[in-house]
Parts: C-alpha cells; sequence; structure tokens
C-alpha cells in the first residue's frame, strides 16, 4: 500500500537527514515520514542481535524494507540510503555522517531514535550487562550521534536551519518499577539535548527531544514481557491515553526536523496522546499504560 505523502514545508524538498534506529519502530515511521515530505534519508541500524537483550533486534530485512519504502516515495532516484552501524561505536557514526555528507552534499537534521528496553525485576538485581546496553545504546547514542553530527550541521553555511532530534521516553520522567535503566538513561537524554540546545544558541541550529508515551513498538511489546514473565507489581505504572501508532510520534519529528521549526529549541514535546484512563491489559499486557516507545 502506498503511504499518503505529508504536506511539504518550505524548503523540505532538498533536505538531507540521518535516522538512527531506522529499520523499525519509531524510527522506522521517520523514515517514511521525511521520505515522503522529499527528504533525502540515510537510515542506520545495527540490524544485528546482542547478546546482552533477551529479545531479537531488527534484521538486515527490515532495514531494506523500510529503504525500499521510502525511497518509493521520493521522485530521486537513491534519495534514501541505508547504512550498517551500531551507535554505540562513535567511529561508525562518523562514517556514517561521512556517507551522507558524501552523497547528498551535507546534513541537515540528526535524528536519534535507536533504543532497547531491559529490566523486569529491581535495580539490584538486573545483570550488569543488561543495564550496560540499555545505558550505552538510549543515552550514550544520543551523545555519540551529536558528537558526529553536530559539526555537519554547523558545516551548512549560514544562515542555518540544522536540526538535532532525540526520540526519548514518558519514562524520562516517571519512576517505572523494574525498569530503573531506561528511566535513568531516557531522563539523561533529555538533560543532553537541553544542554546541546544551550551551547548552540546562536548557531541556527536547533536540539529537541521528543517523549512519546505507549507506542506500538517492539520495546512495548518486550516490555509487556518483562513484566509478563517476572509477575512484577504493575500498580506503580504511569497512565497513558492510548497506545499510539509509530507514524504519529513520526509527524511530530518530522515537523521539528523541517526549516519552519526554528522557534523550538531545547524543548520537551510530550507526544503521549494526552490525558486518559488506563489502558487495559489486553492492549498491552501491562495493565495501566507504561511510557515505554522506539
Amino acid at each position: 500500500m502506498t503511504r499518503a505523502r505529508m504536506p511539504v514545508c518550505s524548503g523540505e524538498q532538498r533536505r538531507v537527514a540521518l535516522v538512527t534506529g531506522a529499520a523499525r519502530g519509531i524510527g522506522a515511521a521517520t523514515v517514511l515520514g521525511l521520505a515522503a515530505r522529499g527528504w533525502s534519508v540515510l537510515a542506520v541500524d545495527r540490524v544485528a542481535d546482542d547478546p546482552a537483550l533477551r529479545y531479537p533486534m531488527a534484521t538486515p530485512a527490515d532495514l531494506s524494507t523500510v529503504t525500499t519504502r521510502a525511497g518509493g516515495l521520493v521522485s530521486r532516484r537513491g534519495a534514501v540510503r541505508s547504512f550498517v552501524a551500531d551507535v554505540r561505536d562513535p567511529d561508525a557514526l562518523r562514517a556514517a555522517v561521512a556517507s551522507a555528507v558524501d552523497i547528498w552534499g551535507g546534513l541537515d537534521a540528526a535524528v536519534s531514535a535507536a533504543g532497547v528496553v531491559a529490566g523486569g525485576m529491581p535495580l539490584w538485581e538486573m545483570p550488569a550487562e543488561q543495564e550496560r546496553a540499555v545505558l550505552d545504546i538510549c543515552l550514550g547514542g544520543v551523545s555519540n550521534l551529536a558528537r558526529a553530527a553536530v559539526p555537519a550541521l554547523l558545516a551548512r553555511p549560514a544562515p542555518r536551519t540544522g536540526r538535532f532530534l532525540a526520540v526519548s521516553s514518558a519514562a524520562a520522567t516517571e519512576g517505572v518499577p523494574m525498569l530503573a535503566s531506561y528511566c535513568a538513561a531516557n531522563a539523561g537524554v533529555v538533560g543532553l539535548v537541553r544542554a546541546l540546545a544551550a551551547e548552540l544558541g546562536g548557531t541556527g541550529i536547533t536540539a529537541n527531544v521528543v517523549c512519546p508515551g505507549a507506542t506500538a513498538t517492539t520495546i512495548l511489546t518486550e516490555s509487556a514481557r518483562l513484566y509478563r514473565d517476572s509477575g512484577g507489581d504493575r500498580r506503580g505504572l504511569p497512565r497513558a491515553g492510548r497506545v499510539l501508532d509509530p507514524a504519529e510520534v513520526a509527524a511530530v519529528l518530522a515537523f521539528l526536523a523541517g526549516p519552519d521549526s526554528g522557534a523550538v529549541t531545547g524543548s520537551v514535546i510530550e507526544a503521549d496522546g494526552g490525558p486518559g484512563a488506563p489502558l487495559r491489559g489486553a492492549a498491552t499486557g501491562l495493565g495501566p499504560g507504561v511510557g515505554v516507545s522506539a
């Protein structure tokens, strides 16, 4: 089925983006959303399982499917390409940025959407390798992308309209039981990007965080499994109005990536569907809706 083209803001047709976590979930939806607006996009993902994590990561086939679909939304040949890189590897991300610049002549937006979840147990019982994977991917991956991408964003001539965006989670501001490392990593993303926005003041480059609520992604499915298998206490979980489609979050990111969003920087945008009754257990397996995403 052909995805409907999104409205195009001024100057978007030739903009260039790099998106991590691009093979599925919010990252994949962002690649599709930007392509529908006419962007050139480098879709970056590790596309390999992690031995520290207990659920499957995206596959090369997933990444290929996303780039093929997104490429069909852009009238230019080769406007959407894939790049295999682990966000924990700074050299790999620098190579990805260099590839985008070499192919399309520059970079206008970097979107950090790579994320994982682990837990289902109290923090003091969580294996150190699982905690390290969550912190290094969810928080370290944002830092590594900023280090690699910001110099390329600044290399554009003034007046610049570069954008750095990170996907965090509603868990950044909620004490979600059994997901302490995930909460800590996402809270760190908020602090990091706010500081980055201050450092970029006056350059024309903005930096913002989007915090989705419960979103229909693999992370939400895995979170449900963790609670189900552990018999965890769900009473402390935050509420959410409904489960979002990844495309809804991607639409927010696409606007923020565009040249018309320059008035917004250092902001934390809550894309959570608004307040509402607790989600039914049948919807997520979590009882009240936990704010996990990506």
